[in-house]
């Protein structure tokens, strides 16, 4: 048996009233997915427990079977697991976004998307000049790493506040005003770095300034073999999925062209999915272009990245797993839902599909695809997220409530 999950981050939405209000899972064209719903099981799910913030590290450590009540400490940590980081009982990472600001508005949480390439020399110029432990990531996602300190520093994501004034969002609490430093004298480095001045020669937006958030500490997390017998494989754009993988035992596959963007590498992507399967049980394949373009507000691209996971990656891994003879069970879900009114992140349950080849549940003909109102009338509810992944590997049949 090989095991499944397509997870597209922030897929889930609200209606949309310039789609007289559909939701993008209803407008996409996704017949794949449609497939999974009306043929296997579907249902909602709650990923973020009431009460915890509702962030991509809480949530996938819920879809991955680990209950966040118990074993979140943080996303940055998770982050600087994939970036190979060692950290100690005492020390603490920390996101750093090159962001764009505009006056006093936080323009753009990701700096245009920026590459790696470009972020490189500046990573490294902030750390110099600023003198701090600033290690490269990927992209715009950076990691600030503080040895032998103190928990306790209260920040907000520069997502949660794209568009709006940032003044009264700086970090508080322990390390606040040494964050917030940083984070002003960052400006004076990166505002005429050659780096930032070409990219405005482009038309693109600068990484003008650093925003620090999402403190962590080094994570304990159990090994998903000695919780489900199967050997894993995580595929991700993002260090925080694969750190989470790589802190549960998962390998971790690199896809070249991957970038967390609506123009990643689908195909390699999938490929890098169909390989692993040849020898692991288990493979996690997070795609990051919905949730991406919910930050930006861009309606129309985040129904095209709905639809090119279901053509691109649902599509070719179903076809040739076929092919091949195996049983397997493949799960489909997004992580939480990133409304596209709001271009942040909420605790709502999500939905949640899965079909199983030679499975005995005979086709649902009440549902007629993959979306919120479908899952909604299934009528099945999961409240604890991390029990998802027991209905999916352990026992198969229809979640209870």
């Amino acid at each position: 048996m090989k095991y499944i999950v397509i997870l597209g981050d922030g897929m889930a939405d609200r209606p949309v009233p310039e789609l007289g209000g559909l939701t993008p899972l209803q407008k996409a064209r996704k017949p794949n997915m449609d497939f999974i719903a009306k043929n296997g099981f579907m249902g909602l799910v709650r990923t973020i427990p009431k009460g915890m913030p509702p962030g991509s590290d809480t949530a996938n450590l819920s879809v991955l079977g680990m209950d966040p009540g118990i074993y979140h400490t943080g996303r940055s940590s998770l982050e600087a697991v994939n970036i190979g980081i060692t950290l100690n009982k005492n020390d603490f990472a920390y996101r750093c976004n090159l962001v764009t600001i505009d006056g006093d508005i936080m323009s753009d949480h990701s700096a245009g998307e920026i590459s790696t390439a470009e972020a490189k020399p500046l990573v490294e110029d902030l750390a110099k000049a600023l003198n701090i432990e600033l290690h490269l990531g990927t992209s715009y996602r950076h990691c600030l790493v503080t040895r032998d300190g103190k928990p306790g520093s209260v920040t907000v994501p520069p997502h949660d506040f794209t568009g709006q004034k940032f003044t009264n969002r700086f970090p508080q609490g322990e390390n606040g005003e040494f964050f917030t430093s940083l984070i002003k004298k960052s400006r004076g480095i990166l505002e005429n770095h050659p780096i930032n001045l070409e990219r405005i020669r482009q038309g693109k937006n600068p990484a003008n300034s650093i925003w620090i958030w999402g403190e962590g500490k080094a994570p304990t997390l159990p090994s998903f073999y000695d919780k489900y017998s199967l050997r894993g494989t995580v595929i991700s754009a993002v260090d925080l999925i694969k750190g989470i993988g790589l802190s549960i035992g998962f390998e971790s596959i690199n896809v070249i062209g991957a970038t967390g963007t609506l123009y990643t590498n689908y195909a390699g992507k999938a490929a890098a999915a169909l390989e692993a399967l040849k020898t692991r049980d288990f493979v996690y394949l997070h795609i990051e272009a919905p949730d991406e373009c919910s930050h930006r507000g861009k309606l129309h691209d985040k129904i095209l990245a709905i639809e090119y996971i279901d053509e691109k990656i649902i599509a070719p891994v179903m076809e040739e797993i076929n092919k091949r003879g195996h049983d397997y069970s493949i799960l489909v879900m997004p992580d939480h839902p990133t409304p596209l009114d709001i271009m942040t992140h909420t605790d709502d349950p999500v939905p949640f599909a899965y079909y199983r080849k030679n499975g005995n549940k005979p086709a649902n003909f009440s549902i007629t695809g993959f979306d919120e109102n479908n899952a909604k009338k299934a009528g099945i509810y999961i409240e604890s997220g991390h029990l998802l992944m027991d209905e999916f590997i352990i026992k198969q049949t229809a979640p209870r409530e």
